[in-house]
């Protein structure tokens, strides 16, 4: 969850009042293949439509934050709650709006939305005010009727009640279970708000964002958001987009990958690793035959049972694969629905043949370790969020070896038209969305292992050098490659005292420095200090499920 900004506990004034400008991509979005329901605006989840609306209009400010309501709601639609943020980045959300399908009387006979009764004021700041000025805030929750939820909270700039024309509430089984997520403005234990997001995430989850806000006027705060989201009952999926669309999208936003100008183990292609003597390995025992280029002739499926691993080639070209080929470089790109088919995820990895070793630092001085962090095989990655309301870019996830984050299409590079920049960290390749030098222990005491990226010559375009390897929602439509299904590791686990190097220089501290920076490096992932190569794309948790954040 995230924290909120140091204004948030201050007086409304200042910064509070200048607000966010609304954001919007770089450059235009083109006119997309047609084909099923994809960008078509609306989208159908059972006997409900849903649409987005992304132009909004601010009802009231507070300590930072700002309460927002459709510009416009379709007709025919009605809106489920109010938007909130902060005001320190773009205005760059949105809010679902619905309708009945025409058939949703047939299905069930109660009706799947329905006015609210009434409401209850959850909080308001009139008493900052001498008396009702309207410029006072309030944050009302929709009283649904039984077997019905409110799906957000409305907010009135003044004391009068909210119409009950406002909102509707949706039928209890048509809904999901949330959880929060970020926090939006934090008055401590008298006042908190927060963005929420599906309980039930990733390829099969079926939850729908409504971009609405939780609130909560005691200290008791739990991940799970006391509001749910919408559910999507349409088994097809039908908003997806189809194989044309899918490659429309990559060419419009498919990245430029810039590797340190510093890197030495640069990615390859996985049929030029093969090509160029990567060995398969049964218990120690090198298999004779040479790794086909499709990987056709890789053990498939399973699990990873430690029986097989791959190595680098034992003869004279050790040397020369370890450090890649760029040329050959693309990245696989694994699409899959997101948030209920309401988002398409565009996993996009890139391999590379050696991970190479870690740097660590203690405040003002640096350590490059010649063990730590090092082994074959390297696979990272990176996540492209695209709505299927219109086709708009809403988020990348960038990997950083053991966990990452989403980072909001407004707070991207980008270096041409709506193509972002990502940043691979040199030795580790993990992913970052600006250059600098960013540290995984704690930034406060400036101790960790370093991951630097810049910019440089050495880059991958993503939108020309990749290959979609899975799409499983398309059926038959794209053919997995063979070295897919192998889910064994990428490389050999070699066992050695990689400790002992941070140990060496843990001693060079002053004695009352050491068990800080000690602590610090015991919390680390315990990859960093094992020789092991990981296993493949397939095998990861983010795969099927949500990324890790």
């Amino acid at each position: 969850m995230g924290g909120c900004s140091s204004s948030c506990c201050g007086d409304q004034s200042g910064a509070d009042n200048q607000l966010p400008e609304p954001f919007q991509l770089p450059a235009p979005l083109p006119a997309w293949p047609q084909g099923g329901d994809f960008a078509k605006g609306v989208i159908c989840i059972g006997e409900l439509y849903v649409t987005n609306v992304s132009e909004l209009q601010n009802i009231w400010s507070f300590s930072g934050a700002t309460f927002y309501e459709p510009k416009e709601v379709p007709d025919g639609f009605h809106c489920l709650g109010h938007y909130a943020q902060q005001n320190d980045q773009p205005l760059n959300g949105f809010l679902l709006v619905a309708r009945e399908a025409t058939s949703s009387q047939l299905i069930n006979s109660k009706p799947a939305l329905v006015k609210p009764l009434d409401y209850t004021l959850v909080w308001t700041d009139a008493d900052s005010y001498e008396d009702d000025n309207g410029e006072c805030g309030c944050i009302w929750s929709p009283s649904p009727p039984e077997g019905y939820e409110a799906l957000g909270y409305v907010v009135t700039r003044g004391l009068k009640k909210p119409s009950l024309e406002i909102v509707r509430c949706a039928r209890h089984d048509l809904t999901d279970a949330c959880e929060n997520f970020r926090s939006v403005l934090n008055m401590k234990s008298s006042f908190q708000v927060w963005n929420t997001r599906p309980s039930d995430r990733g390829m099969a989850g079926r939850g729908i964002p409504v971009g609405t806000f939780y609130c909560q006027t005691d200290s008791d705060i739990t991940e799970e958001s006391g509001i749910p989201c919408l559910k999507n009952f349409d088994p097809n999926l039908r908003a997806m987009p189809n194989l044309d669309q899918i490659h429309a999208l990559i060419e419009h936003y498919g990245p430029t990958v810039f590797f340190h100008p510093q890197e030495t183990y640069l990615p390859s292609s996985v049929s030029w690793f093969f090509e160029n003597g990567a060995t398969l390995y049964k218990k120690d025992i090198k298999m004779g035959d040479a790794i086909l280029a499709g990987g056709s002739n890789l053990p498939a499926g399973g699990t990873n049972d430690g029986e097989y691993w791959i190595d680098l080639p034992d003869d004279d070209r050790n040397g020369y694969v370890k450090v890649g080929n760029l040329k050959s470089a693309k990245l696989y790109t694994h699409v899959k629905p997101a948030h209920g088919g309401t988002f398409t995820d565009i996993a996009m990895w890139v391999f590379c043949p050696f991970n190479g070793p870690a740097t660590i630092k203690i405040g003002l001085a640096s350590f490059a370790l010649q063990k730590v962090g090092r082994h074959t095989g390297d696979w990272e990655h990176f996540t492209l969020r695209v709505s299927n309301f219109s086709g708009e870019l809403s988020s990348i996830y960038f990997s950083e070896h053991s966990g990452g984050g989403w980072v909001a299409a407004s707070d991207l590079e980008f270096i041409s038209g709506n193509k972002a920049i990502v940043y691979s960290s040199r030795n580790g390749h993990a992913s970052y969305a600006h250059p600098g030098c960013y540290l995984q222990g704690s930034e406060a005491l400036g101790v960790g292992m370093r991951n630097d990226v810049a910019r440089s010559d050495l880059s991958v375009d993503s939108s020309t050098m990749y290959e979609v390897i899975s799409a499983e929602y398309l059926g038959d439509t794209v053919v997995e490659p063979c070295w897919l299904q192998y889910m064994r590791e990428w490389g050999p686990a070699v066992t050695y005292n990689s400790r002992s190097e941070v140990d060496t220089v843990l001693s060079f501290l002053p004695f009352f420095l050491r068990f800080t920076v000690e602590a610090i490096f015991d919390s680390l992932p315990a990859e960093l200090y094992e020789e092991e190569g990981p296993t493949g794309p397939k095998e990861k948790d983010n795969w099927e499920g949500d990324e890790r954040c």
